[in-house]
């Protein structure tokens, strides 16, 4: 089954942020749609965005996820949503917590009962690999929004509503990453890093948005989407960006972890493994298409070539099987659009 937003109305939540911007460009250029919004309560962004994107399909509507009201007016009509807003700093929800939980799990929650309310076709949400096995604020308010989102296929009933996942690592280029980070402590010659032997998986921009379409065509609802990414020590990541900066070995933060995991060994009953991407099935969902005995689910994925993983299987970002180098890390962010 696939799906096109060509024609569609198509909304962002969080929609100008990096990823939004990204998603909003390449949906302009490549898949017409009827109508493409971006919702976000950074009025300051959509005017930056209004001056880059001319388009007259393009609309911006001001408003908050916390705001279950303001979702359901922005919903209206819409064919498929994007949920990507979010608050995403480790430290800052550490510190801020009420508020991490309000925008990253309530929101979640309003994205749903907003979706379900106007009938939107699909939505899918954008997760994390922090979400796996979560010693973060950030990362269990991500938890609870991916069991929220795949449980709520369970309320759609005949409004036929579909919710998906999309779990990946650090994005390239994104304002979050550490990338922008150390590219200004370059300039003062030293580079701080919390532990040697820290690893994270890379992807870049482009290709988490590249990644979001493909899921976005061909979800069936209840779908966890994992790609596969590449991971990178943070001291390599360092010494390629800067490599005659000093390295300062502050220690690990509050919330960190050495490395990150997108597949756990217990979600390997449910994994499936494709050529670019694993998918995480969610068998215990209550919907015909979804049934624990003979899910077509499945038996698609067989027919579209994914294999079962093995039961010990898990996808970390310490034992990946593909790994940047150099200069693959610097191709990769010569290809970040700025």
């Amino acid at each position: 089954m696939s799906f096109s937003v060509a024609g569609k109305q198509v909304l962002i939540t969080g929609g100008s942020g990096s990823f939004g911007r990204a998603f909003t460009r390449f949906v302009l250029a490549s898949a017409r749609p009827k109508r493409l919004v971006v919702f976000s309560r950074d009025e300051f962004k959509q005017q930056h965005m209004q001056q880059e994107f001319p388009q007259t399909e393009l609309r911006f509507f001001l408003g908050d996820v916390r705001d279950v009201d303001r979702l359901k007016r922005a919903f209206r009509n819409i064919d498929c949503v994007i949920h990507a807003a979010a608050l995403k700093q480790v430290p800052a929800a550490e510190y801020n917590p009420i508020e991490c939980i309000l925008t990253n799990v309530i929101g979640a929650e309003n994205v749903i009962k907003a979706a379900l309310d106007c009938n939107v076709a699909r939505v899918l949400a954008l997760s994390t690999d922090k979400a796996v096995n979560p010693i973060n604020l950030y990362g269990a308010s991500k938890l609870c929004a991916d069991k929220l989102f795949v449980a709520a296929n369970n309320l759609a009933g005949e409004r036929g509503t579909r919710f998906s996942v999309v779990r990946y690592g650090n994005v390239l280029g994104s304002r979050g990453s550490v990338v922008p980070f150390f590219r200004e402590q370059a300039k003062t010659g030293v580079l701080s890093v919390t532990d040697e032997r820290m690893t994270r998986f890379w992807i870049s921009l482009d290709q988490s948005v590249r990644f979001v379409a493909r899921c976005l065509a061909r979800m069936q609802g209840g779908e966890i989407f994992v790609p596969k990414i590449p991971s990178m020590r943070i001291l390599d990541l360092a010494k390629a960006m800067a490599p005659q900066a000093r390295l300062d070995i502050v220690g690990i933060r509050a919330g960190e972890k050495i490395h990150e995991m997108l597949v756990p060994q217990q979600e390997a009953r449910d994994t499936f493994e494709g050529k670019d991407c694993y998918v995480i099935v969610a068998r215990t969902l209550a919907r015909p298409f979804l049934a624990t005995q003979n899910n077509p689910q499945v038996e698609l994925l067989a027919r579209e070539d994914y294999r079962p993983v093995a039961e010990d299987f898990e996808y970390a970002s310490d034992q990946n099987k593909e790994w940047l180098d150099e200069h693959q890390l610097k191709k990769l962010l010569d290809t970040e659009t700025p």
